[in-house]
């Protein structure tokens, strides 16, 4: 006797089909959840370093006469560790012992953060006006042709987690 029941249920493959589509659902949310933390760490380091090149500008704006000092001490890491005085309170200082406060204030700041700074010469300019470099990760704040450099000429580099901002 043959019976014509008529399926009842799912079946097997149908259920198999349905938990491969949630997976792949899944994983690409996972993935968009992933690429926006990336994102919101980077624009983070951003605003970072734009707020202590920003303080770097503004120091030697106060202290303009001194501008090649800053530039020599920005361009120098064992010159950013360390002060000849401690400029605060009621300390006189002259304007290159606080050019090389400010120098060591930011610097102390940008470790911290993780970060370097320096100041050179702006690349494809006529003015010769200088650009501060901060860099994070594992970008140097230099103007060169390796991989690891902030930038190369007047572009930055592809790979590079840095900012420059034209200054003095």
């Amino acid at each position: 006797m043959i019976s014509n029941h008529s399926q009842r249920g799912v079946g097997l493959m149908e259920v198999l089909v349905a938990l491969l589509l949630l997976a792949i659902g899944i994983l690409g949310f996972i993935a968009l959840q992933y690429r926006s933390l990336e994102a919101s760490n980077e624009s983070i380091f951003r605003v970072q370093a734009i707020n202590l090149a920003r303080d770097l500008a503004e120091r030697i704006r106060v202290n303009s006469s001194q501008l090649d000092l800053y530039k020599i001490e920005t361009s120098d890491a064992t010159k950013q560790k360390t002060a000849t005085k401690t400029c605060t309170g009621t300390v006189e200082c002259t304007a290159a012992e606080m050019a090389d406060y400010d120098v060591k204030q930011v610097s102390d700041k940008a470790v911290t953060l993780g970060m370097t700074i320096n100041m050179a010469t702006c690349q494809g300019n006529s003015d010769s006006r200088n650009c501060i470099y901060v860099a994070w990760a594992d970008t140097s704040a230099t103007n060169g042709t390796d991989t690891t450099a902030c930038t190369n000429g007047t572009s930055y580099v592809a790979t590079s987690t840095c900012i420059v901002m034209e200054s003095y």
